[in-house]
């Protein structure tokens, strides 16, 4: 919510399926680790393969994206 300026909101309910999913698909590596107020929490940070997945996916979103636009500027 912080860098998309709360305007993506995304359900824990659809958030853990789909990092799990990542995971067993080797796209993130998790581990579990003690937090500041001594809990365990599970990090993740992408693979070599996660990183070039969302470099694909960034491609294509920017070309979606700039073809939504110069159709709406062009309306």
């Amino acid at each position: 919510a912080v860098l998309s300026h709360d305007q993506f909101h995304v359900n824990p309910g659809s958030l853990f399926p789909s990092l799990y999913r990542l995971e067993q698909d080797g796209k993130l590596k998790a581990e579990w680790r003690p937090t500041e107020n001594n809990r365990r929490a599970k990090y993740y940070r992408l693979t070599a393969s996660g990183r070039r997945q969302l470099e694909q996916h960034r491609e294509r979103w920017n070309r979606v994206s700039f073809a939504v636009t110069s159709v709406l500027e062009g309306a």
